[in-house]
């Protein structure tokens, strides 16, 4: 029987994980990267990561296999509109508020995990924040709440 040193064993350890790191998407890799503020929303602390490119709305929370009890992302949109959310390759299921311009939700949806159903903004919308399904409810935050923080437009 051969005997394997240790030394050659962590190097090839080292060489796995590097092509494991290498080939996740790179979309997946910038998500890391995003600013993150705090917001308030009464007595509730979030850290949000920041949103505000095409690029990184598009990948939003794709491939997250978890996120933190007051973790969230806030979807930073240039001009109001009625925004639609999805979840395609989103492996966690999500609530997301739309919020206007000044700051208030003006409604909540659920989304299942890994689906392509549109969930729409009732008004015109310059934020989104998604955070663990069930979040906004078990809180009691509702349309109308307003949201201090939100990056500026």
């Amino acid at each position: 029987m051969r005997k394997i040193r240790p030394a050659y064993l962590a190097a090839t350890a080292a060489f796995i994980a590097s092509f494991a790191i290498a080939a996740l998407p790179a979309a997946a890799q910038e998500i890391q990267q995003l600013p993150v503020t705090p917001l308030n929303i009464g007595i509730h602390v979030i850290k949000a990561e920041v949103a505000r490119s095409e690029e990184q709305r598009e990948q939003g929370l794709m491939f997250r296999k978890k996120m933190g009890a007051n973790e969230g992302m806030v979807f930073v949109f240039e001009t109001p509109a009625g925004i639609c959310m999805w979840m395609k390759n989103t492996l966690i299921p999500l609530s997301v508020a739309f919020i206007d311009a000044k700051g208030a939700i003006l409604n909540v949806e659920e989304m299942k995990a890994q689906t392509l159903d549109s969930h729409c903004a009732q008004g015109a919308a310059s934020y989104a924040l998604e955070m663990n399904k069930g979040w906004f409810k078990e809180k009691n935050i509702k349309p109308g709440t307003v949201i201090q923080g939100l990056p500026q437009l």
